[in-house]
């Protein structure tokens, strides 16, 4: 991205850790009309910020195979309850979604379009405020 905020990275391949209450991570991803959309498979952080930017939504598919990921910005939940994580998206809109590409998660432009996509002011963006939730680090 750059020096301000830091690369995206998944949480994963950091050394923080979430308190295991805390942590997203497979829980069944709902949208707007509480439609089952998939289970959250990884968190983006920000390297400098240390923080969520995106959840990677991963559905269909069988052990992995003909499985397809989402790439949402973490402004997009609106609650984390009972072992789900509510959006405010609507599955007919995360179809025409952007894809997750692992290649492009640095890159700039495609995130601009991506937070455009959800109608969302990218992170970096001035007057940008982090969505108030427990869960993120």
């Amino acid at each position: 991205m750059d020096d301000e905020h830091g690369e995206l990275i998944p949480l994963k391949d950091t050394d923080q850790t979430v308190a295991r209450d805390d942590d997203i991570r497979g829980m069944t991803v709902r949208d707007a009309d509480g439609e089952e959309i998939g289970k959250v498979d990884e968190l983006l952080v920000d390297t400098v910020e240390d923080r969520v930017r995106f959840l990677v939504v991963a559905s269909g598919g069988f052990l992995g195979l003909g499985e397809h990921k989402s790439y949402i910005p973490v402004d997009a939940v609106t609650a984390v309850r009972d072992e789900e994580v509510h959006i405010d998206q609507r599955r007919e809109h995360l179809a025409g979604a952007p894809g997750y590409d692992p290649e492009l998660i640095n890159d700039r432009q495609y995130n601009e379009g991506v937070f455009g996509y959800y109608g969302y002011v990218p992170f970096w963006a001035p007057g940008y405020a982090y969505p108030a939730f427990p869960f993120l680090p």
